[in-house]
């Protein structure tokens, strides 16, 4: 099996034609062009390395021979599909002998590392959070704005403002208030790559080692290890339907709390007496509260509370929105709100991380949201979601009767079901006997931050969202028949 070379590549004047081959060789194996993808002509790699063009040739007819490649006159060589499916996935270099010395920022991470997965391919249902259907993206109205944003001629290709463009603040301005009743100035609002990158300047500036900060448990994981790698410390709070249990904050000092109130993940919507009860706790410990807002868009069930933002001022409130679960998480667009005597701090934190972010999808979305085609995208996707969610309620009911119990319908794009007469130790058994049959399930105690479970049963966190109706119901039939066949083994 050919493998990448770990030795570093020689200069481009000393390379001739048989290291080419190698090189080239190795990054097909790899992957580095795709299973079928074009490689550059013998000119322009001629140009780039500094070599003669008949050097490259030379590579490339090795190359070809050996069934690497394939070649046609007047076109660029392609990459032979069924070579580099017969070869590795991946090749994998040989890890270095050198121990890497890192700052505590990178050994905290390295200790605590969150994880990332490729999501499965094939299966007939996927029931996993965070996804959006391809269907549901408006296409057109989207490659409007975008290509009227490019048509743009800008008076010079410079750095701009690291809040955001002033177009897009302003056009968010507006939509906040008729949509979530939040009332700000625009010089309050920084737009940030998606709400990661709200999160992790709320960290840098706001904890130190040592420090605390509040957690929902089960909570948003991703949340919690971006503020655990500054090295403060983890404060859980439970949660139930109603969201964090806000009298168990009472002696708890912190330096903020993570909260997401419209629809607590993965459970219910915080009612408006702990709502108070959180921003008096916020005031009397000089905390700040990071208030995810990550898919208020879409209720069911419930008339809108009112965010925390919109309640007794939000001196101590930064809102966190993001366009990931209504456009994209692709996009990678995201907005806080935050008071006005951390403006300037944070608007220095984004400039010294990327300067800005992209110009061209700000002004894209501002023009959506003038032209009212977002609130239009919005309605539409939220009466799709909801047909979704009673297939998936309606499918649960069916197959599983009242084996199943089933919290967080109110709001947002997923559900938890609880299966109470599967013990909690069948888990990994079940899910695997899903995946087997096709089915991707996801367990809530995956989002614990300890050893702590309110229940000793299994419970899921199911995802709707990009999924369509038959899916929805097919899987349901398919988990059906998994939950069926470990009853079964559980009798033997």
């Amino acid at each position: 099996m050919i493998q990448m070379k770990t030795n570093p590549a020689p200069r481009a004047d000393r390379m001739g034609a048989r290291q080419i081959y190698e090189v080239l060789r190795d990054q097909i194996m790899a992957r580095v062009y795709g299973i079928d993808g074009v490689l550059p002509s013998s000119r322009a790699l001629a140009g780039e390395m500094g070599v003669a063009r008949s050097t490259v040739t030379i590579a490339y007819e090795q190359l070809a021979a050996e069934g690497f490649i394939e070649t046609r006159h007047g076109a660029r060589p392609r990459v032979a599909r069924a070579v580099v499916e017969r070869g590795r996935t991946r090749v994998v270099s040989r890890p270095s002998a050198r121990k890497v010395r890192l700052s505590a920022f990178g050994n905290r991470l390295l200790q605590d590392p969150p994880r990332w997965s490729e999501p499965p391919r094939g299966l007939v249902a996927n029931f996993r959070y965070g996804e959006l259907a391809p269907s549901d993206f408006p296409v057109l109205a989207w490659k409007k704005a975008v290509t009227a944003a490019m048509a743009r001629k800008p008076e010079r290709l410079a750095y701009d403002d690291p809040c955001g463009a002033l177009r897009l603040r302003t056009a968010l301005q507006g939509y906040l208030w008729r949509s979530r009743s939040v009332r700000c100035e625009v010089d309050q609002i920084v737009v940030v790559n998606g709400s990661q990158q709200g999160l992790d300047i709320c960290a840098r500036l706001l904890l130190d080692a040592g420090d605390r900060f509040v957690m929902e448990d089960p909570g948003y994981q991703m949340a919690r290890h971006t503020f655990a790698a500054t090295g403060a410390e983890t404060i859980p709070i439970p949660v139930d339907v109603d969201g964090l249990e806000t009298a168990r904050l009472d002696g708890v000092e912190a330096r903020l709390a993570y909260v997401t109130p419209s629809h607590q993940y993965p459970l219910g919507v915080m009612p408006i007496g702990r709502r108070h009860q959180l921003l008096a706790w916020a005031r009397a410990n000089d905390a700040y509260v990071i208030e995810d807002d990550y898919d208020s868009e879409y209720r069911y069930d419930t008339k809108p509370i009112p965010p925390l933002h919109a309640l007794e001022g939000g001196g101590n409130v930064i809102y966190l929105g993001t366009v990931s679960k209504t456009l994209s998480p692709t996009l990678r667009i995201g907005f806080l709100v935050v008071p006005s005597a951390l403006r300037s701090l944070i608007a220095a934190a984004k400039q010294i991380m990327d300067r800005h972010t992209p110009l061209i999808e700000q002004d894209a979305l501002a023009s959506m949201l003038e032209s009212g085609a977002y609130d239009g995208h919005i309605r539409r996707v939220r009466r799709r979601n909801a047909e979704r969610q009673r297939a998936l309620l309606d499918a649960l009911r069916r197959r599983f009767g009242d084996r199943v119990r089933i919290e967080g319908t109110a709001a947002g794009l997923h559900i938890v079901a609880w299966f109470d007469d599967v013990p909690q130790k069948r888990e990994d058994a079940l899910i695997k006997a899903a995946r087997a049959k096709g089915v991707g399930i996801y367990s809530v105690s995956a989002l614990f931050v300890g050893p702590r479970r309110p229940r000793k049963t299994v419970g899921l966190v199911m995802g709707y969202s990009a999924l369509e109706v038959a899916q929805i119901e097919r899987g349901c039939r398919l988990l059906a028949q998994a939950v069926a066949e470990l009853d079964r083994s559980n009798r033997r």
